[in-house]
């Protein structure tokens, strides 16, 4: 059996998980990380994506997937530390806001706004087509 290490992963609202993983992949500013256990410690910024991770619970493999925003990722010393704004399991996603949310971040990308007002546009964008991915994607898989 692979080595585990430990993974807490925290939202700005609330705390995911916080246990044992196998394995974990990221998505970051330079494409997907993989991180597994004596990774060299390291901080990397999370981009929107798709987090996947194998769990180690109760002496049985589970794997989990989620739509994660902008972050930090912390690896020190054997223990993994995802701080994220949101994070979303496929079945937590409501595919119809989400499709409302990207239909009105287009709409906000389109009118002539300053700088700070394109930038959110873009991200509330990103969020909304990484979130209807994961749950088109990932929906069976949990």
């Amino acid at each position: 059996m692979e080595k585990p290490f430990s993974l807490s992963i925290l939202a700005a609202d609330k705390p995911f998980y916080e246990g044992e993983c196998l394995s974990l992949v990221i998505p970051t500013t330079e494409g997907q990380y993989g991180i597994m256990a004596n990774h060299l410690n390291m901080i990397a910024a999370v981009s929107p994506g798709t987090l996947k991770a194998r769990l180690w619970e109760n002496g049985r493999e589970r794997v989990a997937v989620a739509a994660v925003t902008e972050g930090i990722a912390k690896i020190e010393n054997n223990n993994v530390l995802i701080l994220v704004d949101s994070i979303e399991k496929p079945e937590e996603i409501d595919s119809r806001r989400a499709e409302r949310e990207l239909e009105a971040a287009k709409k906000a990308l389109n009118k002539k706004a300053g700088h700070i007002e394109h930038s959110l546009a873009e991200a509330k964008l990103l969020r909304a087509i990484n979130r209807l991915k994961v749950k088109k994607d990932f929906s069976d898989n949990m």
